[in-house]
């Protein structure tokens, strides 16, 4: 090991930091970086100095922190932005329609959760549903995952062979199944409850959006029906 690299070394596990190192010994940032980058002791120091210079410097710590908010909330802004210019081009789509309902009366809508999210127990509508997201809003079938809801006497590879073809998602696609536990063993849905994700909060912007936009619709051909009586 060079001299200054052991003396670097030495300062480092004083817990200085790279710029303190950098101004004592010549050596750039960049270079100590280089050397201390595989120290997992090196990292836990980084992440000490990185908290106590966050409570050191509250003011410095909020302003990342809301510079952070508002970099989220300009993104999700961005995506509800672009769902106004593309639903004229969407709202005489039958089948983005029929999705956009479906997942208005079944889907998540929670603000926080960034899932694309919808369950059912009917194999039509979830096949719908798939529709939707594959050929109106050309979701790739690698990033729709499914898991399943199933009683104890149903069989897992069974109702997920059924749901696959039902879906058309492959099975590499799908999660592990989580049995139900309660008083009534037996099964009450013959094929369990299917659940479908996708992990995207910019395509959950834009459908709560369109929503959104389809009740404004909805409202506006309302009142031209009723003033031009």
């Amino acid at each position: 090991m060079r001299k200054d690299q052991e003396k670097a070394f030495g300062l480092r596990r004083q817990k200085q930091s790279y710029k303190t190192i950098s101004k004592e010994l010549g050596i750039p940032k960049s270079t100590l970086a280089g050397w201390f980058k595989n120290e997992l002791w090196s990292q836990d120091i980084r992440d000490e100095l990185g908290r106590t210079a966050s409570l050191a410097f509250p003011e410095k710590l909020n302003r990342i922190v809301a510079a952070n908010k508002k970099r989220w909330a300009d993104w999700h802004q961005q995506a509800r932005d672009e769902a106004v210019v593309e639903f004229p081009k969407l709202k005489d789509d039958s089948l983005f329609l029929a999705g956009l309902m479906l997942y208005w009366g079944e889907g998540n809508k929670t603000p926080t959760s960034p899932q694309v999210k919808l369950a059912n127990s009917d194999p039509a509508m979830i096949r719908l549903f798939c529709l939707f997201l594959k050929k109106t809003l050309l979701v790739p079938d690698e990033k729709i995952k499914i898991w399943l809801l199933l009683y104890p006497d149903l069989i897992d590879s069974v109702q997920k062979n059924f749901w696959s073809k039902a879906t058309g998602i492959p099975l590499t696609q799908f999660n592990k199944s989580i049995y139900i536990k309660g008083r009534r063993s037996t099964r009450r849905l013959s094929y369990g409850v299917c659940n479908v994700t996708v992990s995207s909060r910019q395509l959950k912007e834009k459908i709560v959006k369109w929503i959104e936009l389809f009740q404004l619709n909805l409202q506006e051909s309302a009142f031209l029906k009723k003033t031009l009586k």
